[in-house]
């Protein structure tokens, strides 16, 4: 795994203190991400015909806990219909940091790496898929082109989700004994963007927040935690973010057009 200064190991430590989960109002009504895929849906030909087209550049996309690569099959054939090497994780369905499964991540990066003539890999992962992501790009920086999550937790407060307990036993330990997640508010050492929901029931929109630095972001859409793979705002910030040339990552500019209007200041109190 990458080195970590130790001075950024705590200013994140300092950064993810005592996140309490979402309110149970927000909980009950994540219902909304059907209706977000129906919005999808809806707004596909639009997304199709306006959103950036890639340059056959490879794309890794991971499913939340619990779900499998159908959950995130919108959004890898909306990449495919623009020009993006879009490609499922094919690990199974997603149950925790099972054993071995580190390391079969690892493959499935490499194996496109290798696939697509040492093309770096951007990784798009929904939820615990985004947690992996930024993981997995700690341990292979050099074949890595960004990681892009989506209401993904990434904090050491282990009361900010209401599916630690899923968690727990879906992969039969706490997270936080597990190595792979000992330096998790650290980002990787590579361009690394989170998008988020204020209004997200699952996992507390605070936990899914990048401190401060020159190669990470936070965009914040509004939607349901279910609903983040699907929902047109969310992926239109994931094609912004995936279109760039590689080496000439800018942070994401919402007050360009009409973004105002949608994307809001995650800065604000």
């Amino acid at each position: 795994m990458a080195t970590i200064d130790a001075e950024r190991v705590r200013a994140n430590d300092a950064w993810s203190n005592d996140i309490a989960p979402p309110s149970r109002f927000w909980l009950f009504t994540e219902g909304r991400g059907l209706f977000e895929l129906g919005w999808f849906y809806a707004a596909r030909p639009w997304l199709k015909a306006n959103l950036p087209r890639g340059e056959g550049q490879p794309v890794l996309v991971l499913p939340g806990l619990g779900a499998s690569d159908a959950s995130t099959a919108p959004m890898r054939n909306l990449l495919k219909d623009l020009n993006y090497a879009a490609h499922p994780w094919k690990l199974g369905r997603n149950l925790g940091l099972r054993r071995g499964l580190a390391e079969a991540m690892v493959a499935r990066v490499e194996e496109l790496h290798e696939r697509y003539d040492n093309r770096k890999v951007s990784l798009v992962g929904w939820s615990l898929g985004g947690t992996f992501s930024r993981e997995i790009a700690k341990m292979i920086p050099g074949k890595v082109r960004q990681v892009i999550s989506l209401g993904s937790p990434f904090t050491r407060a282990s009361t900010a989700s209401h599916a630690r307990r899923v968690y727990e036993w879906a992969s039969g330990e706490k997270p936080e004994n597990n190595a792979l997640f000992a330096q998790l508010p650290v980002p990787p050492p590579v361009p690394t963007t989170s998008i988020y929901s204020r209004t997200d029931g699952i996992v507390a929109w605070q936990a899914s927040r990048n401190a401060p630095g020159k190669q990470v972001e936070n965009i914040e859409v509004p939607g349901a935690h279910l609903g983040l793979g699907h929902n047109p705002l969310a992926l239109y910030a994931v094609f912004d973010r995936l279109s760039q040339p590689e080496g000439k990552w800018k942070k994401f500019d919402r007050t360009k057009g009409r973004r105002p209007a949608f994307f809001r200041d995650p800065d604000r109190g």
